[in-house]
């Protein structure tokens, strides 16, 4: 009797005390994460029956905490959506203004990978060792292209509080030379947070044949001519919303919808493009005219505000020819249909989430841009903005002979710089240009029905990218956390906008930002802003050293589209100005600033890892697939040799033994009805095709190829040799080659060609399996002469400098 006396007594105090652990859990810590999991006392009952469980540990987000939807539109300007005056209708992001707010001094970074570390963290790009993309990392810190752990992402922040997070579309946030298997994949989108990610790594993709992750697997998308990427992506968030919704319906979602659009290649359907027929046939500088008197009708831009002037290297659309005017017609009605597919996408995922119940306590950030319009496309546009990047220069009657198929698949195409600086109405530069608003001042609607009472209204308090993130703390009811995973954190860098939601008359908050991308480098204060142009999009070389460049000066309070310069008028406010960028960019780790062309591109230069770095032979194996440049060894301006060991079964074999890029450039190495072939894709312009007679006999067989470069210099050709078993089969020339890269998302394949083909000639049916079995495939790469390493080091880094940019 005793004994069960004791028992009890003890059950009872284990169940005061997991009722003290229950009273405790209602107000958990949130500044450290992930929130410890209670101490419990360990039991001395012996029999179950006679003992209470302790309340089972979950962490769930605050009452009432919002579902938060961000999309963020690529490269879209300021004056491209309807919803801020713009010629491309966007009626989703119309009806959530209409319904919500418009903020017309809102701000990102000018640039790609920098806007969305600062957009999914709170902290500056810098501070994210994000000064640029991360094709152009160093070993300098802030540009380091290594997210700090000392700078959680907010989906960590709000996964560790009780959100379900997921995200879809582009990622350019986890470091080049990361994105394989041997990682480390600390900075892939689902060790950062995220549940969920079903996108693509890099800065841009093919949206008619994408290169996508579901998670941290390479996929193949589905073998449909209807296939779009954004419709994929856009089904994949409304299947997974509708689950967690359906499962844990009281747990709030986090959803980051960043598709690739509106980057280029500018891909969609033909029955899209044919809603804008005519629409711009007036040209830029009359769009420029008509988008600025809708955007003053609108409020969205101050009654009086002048065009700032265009850059002088736009030309005057009236001194361009038929063909100019008329293709560069065309290219805009692509890139409208473009955005205008994306915006109802975004709207199918809208309505989904209103058919289940959960827009009115949705918070959605619609950001139409993360930088300036695009201005990388050049004077001209390109079918294949490959071309640019390898140095060959497409003329308009070169594109003209794609005009009916520009948007579709057999293009990767790019628009004109005048409809950039056009998109980036009222302001005269574009994405790049961090020292100017054309390349940082984007349009963002905010809707939430639970928590803005005002509809369809302006707001017009300054604000930063960086200031999303601790307004989707406060809203959620969070801390900033202090402690995440044992590491202190860098504090939070912006402020929340939540003080504006419905105070119209609130005055800023957010006082003080730097800008720099390149050299391009800027200071806001308290309606001043003090900036550089360094070098425009378009130049080859910046314009001065860094020392020397010139300054401008405007009053943002009376000069919104910053057509005034009070440089000259005002000198000591612009000393004082410069003087405080300094001091910022001390700050913040934006010194020493970087504004090398060629040395940047070349990882050993500036200290960046590099998994190829001083090897001569890589051995792969069947099943690794989507290799980028990035990871793979580089034969381009060289002689090399692939060796592939495989065993063809009785009744021969077909298809990909290996293959580098595709559609747009590359090569590959395949059985051709059982014959060794090879074909080098030039750009897409030309294919040279080297093949046997005879098909490969059944048994264990060594193909070879071997490619004897001309040399003298880059993009020459050479003899193309393939041998089987020592014994040379075939033997042609490839009179031209792509001297600086092959493609920035398809990569290199063992055993298939995935996504585009190199060539249409297989035979077969995509991805282009190889039918035998393939041991193992080596690639060798001969040492090129001292002259000829200069001159491709110097060229390379050019074209590689611009391609990363563009991103």
């Amino acid at each position: 009797m005793r004994r069960k006396t004791t028992y009890n007594v003890l059950g009872l105090a284990l169940s005061t005390a997991c009722a003290a652990t229950a009273a405790a859990q209602t107000d958990p810590d949130r500044t450290s994460l992930p929130i410890p999991e209670p101490q419990i006392p360990h039991s001395t009952v012996l029999d179950v029956r006679n003992a209470t469980p302790p309340e089972r540990f979950q962490v769930k987000a605050p009452a009432g905490a919002p579902n938060v939807l961000i999309v963020l539109i690529d490269d879209m300007g300021f004056g491209q959506s309807s919803a801020f005056g713009g010629p491309i209708p966007m009626p989703t992001a119309e009806r959530l203004a209409n319904s919500g707010l418009r903020y017309n001094n809102f701000h990102t970074t000018a640039l790609s990978s920098p806007t969305r570390a600062a957009l999914l963290t709170g902290r500056n790009h810098h501070t994210n060792n994000t000064g640029s993309i991360m094709e152009t990392a160093t070993a300098f810190p802030g540009n380091t292209g290594q997210r700090p752990e000392s700078v959680a992402p907010l989906a960590m922040m709000l996964r560790y509080n009780g959100y379900s997070t997921a995200a879809y579309g582009k990622n350019h946030e986890t470091a080049a030379w990361e994105v394989s298997p041997s990682g480390p994949t600390d900075r892939w989108p689902t060790r950062n947070g995220f549940d969920k990610f079903y996108g693509f790594m890099g800065g841009e993709t093919n949206q008619w044949s994408p290169a996508i992750y579901d998670g941290m697997t390479k996929i193949e998308v589905p073998n449909d001519p209807n296939y779009h990427f954004t419709t994929d992506m856009t089904n994949q968030a409304i299947k997974w919303m509708r689950s967690v919704k359906s499962l844990t319906p009281d747990k709030p979602f986090f959803i980051y919808y960043a598709p690739g659009a509106t980057h280029a290649p500018h891909h969609v359907s033909k029955e899209w493009i044919a809603r804008f027929k005519g629409k711009f046939d007036q040209g830029w500088d009359k769009l420029r005219e008509e988008t600025l008197a809708r955007q003053i009708k609108l409020g969205v831009v101050p009654a009086g505000t002048r065009l700032a002037p265009k850059p002088s290297a736009i030309r005057d659309w009236d001194k361009l020819s038929a063909d100019e005017k008329k293709l560069f017609a065309r290219q805009m009605e692509v890139f409208a249909a473009f955005a205008a597919q994306t915006d109802y996408e975004v709207g199918r995922l809208i309505d989904a989430i209103a058919d289940m119940g959960q827009l009115d306590n949705t918070l959605v950030f619609y950001m139409l841009g993360d930088n300036g319009a695009s201005a990388e496309g050049g004077m001209s546009g390109m079918f294949n903005e490959y071309t640019y990047f390898n140095g060959v220069q497409e003329t308009v009657q070169d594109v003209m002979k794609h005009y009916d198929a520009l948007g579709g698949p057999s293009t990767y195409a790019h628009y004109a710089a005048g409809w950039a600086v056009a998109g980036d109405t009222p302001f005269t530069w574009t994405k790049q240009v961090a020292s100017n608003y054309g390349g940082t001042r984007n349009g963002m609607v905010v809707y939430w029905p639970k928590g803005v009472k005002a509809k369809d209204e302006v707001r017009s308090q300054w604000h930063h990218v960086i200031d999303i993130a601790p307004t989707i703390l406060e809203a959620a009811g969070l801390p900033e956390p202090k402690v995440v995973n044992g590491i202190p954190q860098t504090p939070i860098e912006g402020v929340s906008m939540l003080y504006s939601f419905n105070d119209v008359k609130a005055a800023d908050r957010h006082r003080t930002q730097y800008f720099e991308i390149f050299g391009n480098r800027a200071i806001y204060n308290d309606g001043w802003l003090a900036g550089t142009v360094h070098k425009a999009p378009w130049e080859p070389k910046p314009r001065a050293a860094l020392e020397d460049d010139t300054w401008e000066l405007y009053d943002t309070r009376n000069d919104f589209s910053l057509a005034n310069d009070l440089a000259k008028q005002n000198p000591d406010k612009l000393k004082v100005m410069q003087d405080f960028f300094m001091s910022e960019a001390v700050k913040y780790t934006v010194l020493p600033i970087d504004d090398r062309v060629f040395e940047r591109i070349n990882a050993a230069l500036v200290g960046r890892p590099d998994l190829m770095a001083g090897r001569t032979s890589l051995t792969v194996y069947e099943g690794m697939i989507g290799m980028s440049e990035n990871v793979f060894i580089n034969v381009k301006n060289r002689s090399h040799t692939i060796t592939a060991e495989v065993t063809i079964p009785k009744g021969g074999a077909k298809g990909v033994i290996l293959a580098q890029a595709g559609r747009f450039g590359g090569w590959s190495l395949y059985l051709k009805d059982g014959k060794p072939t090879y074909t080098y894709n030039f750009l897409g312009l030309k294919r040279f095709t080297i093949s046997a007679q005879k098909a490969v006999p059944a048994g264990k067989a060594a193909i070879r190829y071997e490619f004897a470069y001309d040399g003298g210099g880059l993009a020459k050709g050479g003899t193309g040799t393939i041998f089987v078993n020592d014994k040379k089969v075939a033997q042609g020339r490839i009179e031209n080659t792509q001297p600086m890269i092959f493609s920035a998302d398809e990569g290199t394949d063992v055993g298939e060609d995935g996504e585009t083909p190199v060539t249409e000639n297989y035979g077969i049916k995509a991805p282009y399996s190889f039918t035998g079995r393939i041991a193992k495939v080596t690639v060798d790469v001969k040492e090129i002469g001292v002259a000829d390493k200069a001159v491709e080091d110097k060229a390379r880094a050019q074209a590689a400098y611009n391609k990363a940019v563009s991103d």
